[in-house]
């Protein structure tokens, strides 16, 4: 299964539609997870209560019922998933907070399903969707042809907004596998901030660095902000404008990270019949205040999630190995050598010197391919694999989630 995705162009009253349509999905999300957590313990709730619960709130609320039967479902399963999070984190014992679930007051997408919208037969790239909403037809601007595919291929339609507009996206049920010829080669990462990663083979990527970059730009368009906001007033067509320039750069700069690791995952997939990279918890290490924002500015996990998603098309193996002593084990002799993080040189009694990114690097690669560790593979919206989920978690995005297979 994969995404095709495109800009929506409509009229001011279809957006604004678009824009009541999403309200209404997250006043379901939210009133699913209010109804959860006044059950009493005698009367257990589970996701089909839920869905059985839209139709209540569907005779109370007449806005609710202008949205599409199956839109309010998977509002609904939206709060499930985080309540069958917390249930999972709290019976794993996993320490730290379990991630209760919270009402959301922001919300960007509404999705359907095989209901509620008609792709048009004779004009191409148009969209007409019927519910009572008024959002209507739609124009879709892209060079994908959705036509290209059966319409029973089309599993799910999800409008996003976005501070560029409007998109729309669809989920196709399909194989993306490509075959390719083996390169009988194997390949080991060790990410880092100096460089986005070091390989076995010696070979550094150099961190691209988005958001430094863009800095002194966004603090620029914040502070055009702040001068002219009105505490306690309404604010201007002046704010927003400056507000809505301001939202466009941060688009930008995750834009810019998303394709940087789309491509770099590519071509590393393609020049190795085997990846090894660290099983890295990112949300841990981003609580050191000095390394925060240059960890999040380099998108490990970005880079990890297309590297996982290119495996899969592409017939390659990738693997997650613990991260434990790869920086301090020498690769040539296995003794320790301690290291502070200022010291950029592996040297070693027995005469090694190396980078110390390039000498962690190969034993990732060792650690790999001594055992299966943890293979890495990406399942969209599946649910037929057999192991532990990644350490890492996606965000709202195409992509659903990563699992990682013993």
């Amino acid at each position: 299964m994969f995404v095709l995705e495109y800009k929506v162009k409509a009229h001011k009253h279809q957006l604004n539609a678009i824009d009541e349509a999403i309200r209404t999905a997250r006043f379901v999300r939210n009133k699913a997870l209010r109804y959860w957590m006044d059950a009493s313990r005698e009367q257990k709730v589970n996701r089909y209560d839920l869905n059985k619960y839209c139709r209540v709130l569907a005779k109370e609320f007449s806005f609710v019922k202008d949205l599409n039967s199956e839109a309010r479902q998977v509002s609904a399963e939206r709060a499930w998933a985080g309540i069958a999070r917390f249930y999972e984190k709290c019976k794993k014992k996993i320490p730290g907070k379990k991630g209760y679930p919270k009402f959301k007051k922001y919300s960007r997408s509404v999705e359907y399903r095989t209901s509620g919208w008609k792709l048009d037969s004779q004009t191409k790239k148009h969209i007409t969707f019927s519910d009572k909403k008024g959002i209507g037809r739609l124009k879709l601007v892209g060079s994908r042809d959705i036509y290209f595919y059966n319409s029973q291929d089309i599993k799910r339609v999800r409008l996003v907004k976005r501070a560029d507009g409007y998109y729309c996206q669809f989920s196709i049920s399909v194989e993306v596998k490509i075959d390719m010829q083996p390169t009988k080669k194997a390949i080991g990462l060790d990410v880092g901030l100096k460089y986005a990663y070091a390989d076995s083979d010696g070979r550094t990527e150099p961190n691209p660095r988005f958001y430094r970059f863009g800095e002194k730009r966004l603090a620029k368009l914040q502070r055009r902000l702040s001068k002219k906001f009105r505490r306690g007033e309404k604010q201007s067509n002046r704010y927003k404008k400056a507000k809505q320039k301001l939202k466009k750069h941060h688009l930008k700069i995750s834009r810019q990270r998303e394709e940087w690791a789309k491509r770099v995952a590519r071509c590393v997939c393609t020049s190795n019949d085997v990846v090894v990279y660290e099983d890295i918890l990112v949300k841990n290490l981003v609580k050191n205040r000095k390394l925060s924002k240059s960890i999040s500015d380099i998108g490990w996990y970005a880079l990890r999630k297309w590297i996982e998603y290119f495996g899969v098309k592409f017939g390659k193996l990738t693997i997650a190995v613990p991260p434990h002593y790869t920086s301090i084990n020498c690769s040539v002799c296995g003794n320790k050598v301690e290291k502070t993080l200022s010291t950029r040189t592996h040297e070693c009694n027995c005469g090694a010197v190396l980078d110390r990114d390039v000498n962690a690097a190969i034993n990732i690669l060792k650690k790999g391919m001594s055992t299966a560790g943890h293979v890495g593979t990406w399942l969209l919206n599946s649910r037929n694999a057999q192991g532990d989920e990644t350490s890492t978690l996606t965000g709202e995005n195409l992509l659903e989630q990563v699992w990682s297979l013993n």
